[in-house]
């Protein structure tokens, strides 16, 4: 007997109900996976409760007394400008350069914003020149790196270096009709600084670029012959030859912009500046997510947010901390400095990219979740979620922002709050084992290395975020939370977020991560 069409309609709805929640399940199992092999040569200690307990107990004295002290490279007595010093890397970069001794009134930070932090607006800090100004503005760029310095002639050409460390990290979009977002800051804002740096006779110029300039994008819908994803696991060093080619290879227009900026600074090598001076530059690229106090848009998100709906409790990355990243910038600098010596016998790595990750094996996000919730004593939390489910969510998210962005229908409601970073670029980042190679960047100088060390291990770096968090260090909740997904749960914070960045204009945000209205 023939089914009526009500009841066929409904067993066909139940059907593709099934077999999505069978493929849902599938498919989940194998981006869940954590590669035995993998995971034996790179890092095959898991972290539990206890440990952290244990270093609770124990360790602390020793964890909270470590310093970047004893790895800062000596005082130069030069003058310093830091664009995006204001911000979270670039900030602790002027930390440190007071910390080693350097005159606060020959360091000069440009910035978007003014700094919000305590350790930029208190002690030797308050007598550095913070200019107001927008990177892509080179009109602005070139007078803030023009203005005299105090107790120079208005004419001088001193000895300057330049770290730029500024970004618009807008890692969501990787349409290339939305290309232009991150060009404006990342590549043009660039350009300006390397042109206002020749300009005033600078000599060495630091770029923070990034290691997922070499992250491949992955498929993550997979056939139920595929046993994992194509690129799940990527192991990436410094090689040059490893960057896609491709834009749809990219894991994101962010990745496309900060190589394409990075071979602007590295192109700018050896270039004649002012008072027929030789520009030196070199490129860091920091092993995926810097986290740390200061306002980061990860693990101290996390701690900000407190409830981190999650998805990647098995994915095996490297991370840094934000002080070793620091300290990778300035032994970059002072291998620059030495090769304008005669007697310096290096081999010339002017012109390079490194990549620095913390030192000690790397951990899972799951390590990092256990940590946080340890010794948050159960504060903050990350429930567990379908990676499939949300990836299938995150395609419709995309579908909307396309049709608002690209294809013109500016009269739909904008995607508000950190929902906009729910879209599959995030998974070609994220949902991927991704151990950075930073063996080159340690080699000693005389092998061709920066002899960066890094003084904090992550679990050790992740530790004195937690106590610095909770004793105020760190609170800079409208610079941290609008880094990952809160689905709401962090609806207070991520208000007070998004009426700092209105404040501020919206459009251009040095260090943080902007999201747009």
């Amino acid at each position: 007997m023939a089914m009526s069409a009500p009841l066929a309609i409904l067993y066909s709805i139940l059907v593709l109900v099934a077999s999505s929640w069978l493929y849902i399940r599938a498919n989940d199992k194998k981006l869940k996976a954590q590669p035995s092999d993998v995971f034996k040569a790179f890092s095959p200690k898991r972290y539990a409760p206890e440990d952290f307990e244990r270093t609770e107990k124990e360790d602390h004295e020793r964890l909270i007394e470590i310093s970047a002290q004893e790895q800062l490279p000596p005082k130069t007595g030069r003058h310093y400008i830091v664009v995006g010093g204001a911000g979270f890397l670039g900030g602790w970069i002027v930390v440190h350069l007071l910390q080693r001794g350097e005159d606060p009134k020959k360091i000069r930070v440009f910035d978007l914003r003014a700094p919000q932090r305590h350790d930029l607006t208190t002690g030797s800090a308050k007598d550095v020149d913070f200019i107001l100004g927008d990177v892509s503005d080179a009109k602005s760029v070139h007078a803030a790196f023009s203005k005299p310095w105090p107790g120079l002639p208005a004419d001088a050409l001193p000895e300057v270096t330049v770290f730029h460390t500024a970004a618009n990290i807008r890692f969501y979009e990787r349409h290339v009709g939305l290309l232009q977002n991150s060009l404006v800051v990342n590549v043009n804002g660039t350009q300006n600084v390397i042109k206002s740096a020749k300009a005033i006779g600078a000599t060495a110029l630091v770029y923070t670029s990034s290691g997922s300039v070499a992250v491949r994008r992955t498929r993550f819908w997979l056939w139920p012959w595929e046993a994992s994803p194509k690129h799940f696991v990527q192991v990436i060093n410094d090689d040059d030859n490893i960057i896609p080619k491709r834009h749809e290879d990219f894991f994101s227009n962010y990745a496309v912009t900060k190589i394409l900026a990075e071979r602007e600074v590295r192109a700018a090598n050896g270039a004649f500046s002012a008072g027929q001076r030789i520009l030196r530059t070199g490129c860091i690229r920091p092993g995926n997510g810097i986290f740390g106090p200061g306002g980061d848009m990860l693990c101290g998100a996390y701690l900000v947010r407190k409830a981190n709906p999650a998805w990647i409790h098995n994915i095996l990355q490297s991370f840094i901390y934000v002080e070793n990243c620091s300290l990778a910038h300035l032994c970059y600098e002072q291998r620059l400095l030495e090769l304008s010596s005669p007697d310096c016998s290096n081999p010339d790595i002017s012109g390079q990219a490194f990549n620095v990750t913390d030192p000690g094996p790397p951990p899972t996000y799951g390590d990092v979740y256990v940590g946080l919730e340890t010794l948050s004593a159960g504060e903050v939390n990350f429930p567990a979620l379908s990676p499939t489910a949300m990836l299938l969510l995150a395609q419709f998210i995309e579908l909307y922002y396309l049709a608002r962005h690209v294809f013109g229908m500016k009269w739909l409601p904008a995607v508000n709050g950190d929902l906009v970073n729910l879209q599959p670029s995030l998974w070609a980042l994220t949902q991927v084992h991704l151990i950075f190679d930073d063996s080159r960047a340690r080699l000693p100088p005389e092998k061709g290395g920066l002899g960066y060390r890094g003084r904090w291990t992550t679990m050790e770096a992740l530790y004195k975020l937690v106590v610095e968090h909770k004793a105020g260090v760190s609170k800079f909740d409208t610079r941290a939370d609008l880094g990952g997904i809160s689905l709401g749960f962090g609806s207070k914070v991520q208000k007070g977020a998004k009426k700092v960045n209105d404040q501020v204009g919206g459009a251009l945000t040095m260090d943080p991560l902007h999201v747009p209205n």
